[in-house]
């Protein structure tokens, strides 16, 4: 096996990741513990590059490397290149259609992120938007999940997901939130330009983004269950702005 690299395709090794980094490797995150020296470059060469730097342990490490000596580094690589959230906005101009977009909110899960992109992708939304920090991200598991739809479905990757926001109402796209708290998603209209978020698998919408919202939509609960998993419930959000749209 070769030693730079585990059967993820992580690329391991201080030498091997700022090689990387150098000749433009689709990097999704380097995982790093330490500073300075060679440690310091990848960080420089990262920061220039707009690639995320998780700070971790040992452990972490180890459990990336499969074993093989990291020296204190690994960079997972990424299953697909990020777009620019105008380049999404560029999408629905071409088409001529009203944007639809997806604003996923600190969605964790790479099964849940993978899941939402293939919804997304069969129910014909322009692209996704997701968060640098405290988000699942374009890795080996988003792309299986996604049943390849990660190949056509483009994704923008944000450092401030509410400034994204206010670019995107400047565009004129209206936000919506999914919350209990708002309005019946049937009893809503959706034929405008929307982006529509997904928020986290635990806690929901952040209290920032709630914020940011234009529309409150909600699923009704009828069950002793009063929540859905995230893709499932961001499913059904979709494809009810689908059927509106095809009326």
């Amino acid at each position: 096996m070769d030693n730079n690299k585990n059967t993820n395709e992580n690329i391991i090794g201080r030498n091997p990741v700022i090689e990387a980094l150098k000749s433009g490797t689709p990097i999704d995150t380097i995982y790093i513990d330490g500073n300075g020296g060679s440690l310091g470059l990848i960080r420089r060469l990262a920061k220039e590059k707009g690639i995320v730097v998780k700070d971790t342990q040992e452990k972490k490490l180890s459990q990336l490397a499969g074993g093989a000596s990291h020296q204190g580094v690994v960079a997972t690589g990424a299953c697909g290149e990020y777009v620019s959230v105008e380049d999404i906005l560029e999408i629905s101009r071409k088409k001529g259609t009203k944007p639809f977009i997806i604003i996923c909110d600190e969605i964790e899960d790479p099964h849940n992120l993978g899941a939402i992109i293939r919804t997304a992708e069969t129910a014909g939304a322009d692209g996704i938007i997701i968060p640098k920090r405290r988000s699942a991200s374009l890795n080996a598991t988003v792309a299986k999940t996604s049943a390849g739809a990660v190949s056509y479905v483009p994704v923008a990757r944000v450092s401030n997901l509410a400034s994204c926001i206010d670019t995107l109402k400047e565009n004129g796209v209206w936000i919506y939130g999914t919350d209990a708290s708002g309005t019946d998603y049937c009893k809503t209209d959706f034929t405008g330009s929307i982006a529509l978020v997904i928020g986290s698998e635990g806690s929901g919408i952040s209290r920032l983004i709630q914020k940011k919202c234009d529309f409150m939509v909600k699923l009704p609960m009828y069950g002793k269950i009063n929540s859905l998993n995230a893709s499932v419930a961001g499913g059904i959000f979709m494809y009810e702005v689908l059927r509106q749209r095809r009326l």
